[in-house]
């Protein structure tokens, strides 16, 4: 199973945000200790870079180090991108460029806590919860 976890799901678990760590975090041990490859996608690495500006740059290169051991980065050609920026069926750019690396890259899933910001989304998208269910 190939699975891409949306942003929002690493940022709870970098920044163990409650109620959410938890599942994100056991999200994250799927993609590395059981059958699940988990990627993300290759504009989320400079998202992190700039929503954990708080932290020295020391500690966001480690959290970066983290997901990139975890988590294979993926992007979405000139195409994708080019009908990302003319899809107007979803509000959210960023997650219109989370279909086209999904789609791209032939994800099963986008994982995410946002589900209805991907009803237009050509890939599936599910909860960290429904993931986990699915799983067991």
């Amino acid at each position: 199973m190939k699975v891409l976890i949306d942003t929002n799901v690493i940022i709870d678990f970098l920044l163990k945000r409650e109620p959410f760590y938890k599942v994100s975090k056991e999200v994250l041990m799927k993609c590395t200790h059981e059958n699940v490859e988990g990627f993300i996608a290759m504009h989320s690495i400079s998202n992190l870079w700039y929503v954990l500006r708080n932290e020295s740059v020391e500690n966001r290169r480690k959290c970066l180090k983290i997901i990139c051991l975890a988590l294979t980065v993926c992007s979405a050609n000139h195409t994708e991108v080019y009908n990302a920026v003319k899809n107007e069926t979803f509000n959210d750019f960023e997650d219109c460029l989370q279909d086209a690396c999904a789609y791209q890259n032939k994800m099963n899933y986008i994982i995410t806590r946002n589900i209805k910001d991907f009803k237009n989304s050509r890939v599936k998208a599910l909860t960290p919860k429904e993931l986990i269910s699915i799983l067991k």
